[in-house]
């Protein structure tokens, strides 16, 4: 997420010439763009990132039912 952020923030830089950015070709902008694109539907999935993310948070809605069940008690 924080990749998207850093384009988002370099393009709107580069688009509103601010800075030295006034200079950047875009393609450094688009090139970026495409290793974040790469990145989130290619790479993440073969490392399997995605997977443990999800199953992190699986483990914790599972740790707060536990909690919750127990507390009241």
């Amino acid at each position: 997420m924080l990749l998207i952020v850093l384009i988002a923030a370099l393009g709107l830089l580069r688009f509103f010439e601010i800075g030295p950015l006034a200079d950047l070709s875009w393609w450094w902008i688009v090139a970026l763009f495409v290793v974040a694109f790469l990145w989130f539907e290619y790479l993440e999935k073969m490392l399997g990132l995605d997977k443990r993310r999800a199953h992190d948070q699986s483990d914790e809605a599972r740790r707060k039912r536990v909690d919750s069940t127990f507390r009241k008690k």
